[in-house]
C-alpha cells in the first residue's frame, strides 16, 4: 500500500509543479489553487509512504516520478520541445526509479 501511495504522490508532484508554472507567480486563481491542493496531497502521501519505506529511496522515487511526469506533460502539450536526448534521459530516470524499487 505504501508503494502505491508513493507513486500517486509522485504523480501529484508533477501536477503541482505544472500548476506552479502556470500560476504566474501564484497570481492566477485556478492554477494557484491546483498547486496548493496537489502540493498537500503530494506531501501528505510522501509522508505516509515514508512511515514504512526508507527515506532516501522514497524521496528519490517521488522526485523521479514527479520530474518525469512534468517533463512528459510539457512535451505532450507542446510546452517543451521533444528530443531524442530528453527521451533517453527520461528512460534513465524511469530505470533508476524501477531499480530503487527493486532493491528496496
Amino acid at each position: 500500500m505504501h508503494w502505491i501511495v508513493l507513486i500517486i504522490s509522485g504523480l501529484f508532484e508533477a501536477v503541482w509543479a505544472t500548476a506552479l508554472g502556470k500560476s504566474a507567480g501564484l497570481s492566477r486563481l485556478w492554477p494557484t489553487a491546483t498547486f496548493f491542493v496537489a502540493l498537500a496531497i503530494s506531501m501528505g502521501g510522501l509522508a505516509y509512504a515514508m512511515r514504512e519505506l526508507p527515506t532516501g529511496s522514497s524521496y528519490a522515487i517521488w522526485v523521479g516520478i514527479g520530474a518525469t511526469g512534468a517533463v512528459l506533460y510539457g512535451m505532450l502539450t507542446g510546452a517543451e520541445p521533444t528530443s531524442l536526448a530528453k527521451i533517453v534521459c527520461i528512460i534513465a530516470i524511469v530505470g533508476g526509479v524501477i531499480g530503487l524499487k527493486l532493491v528496496s
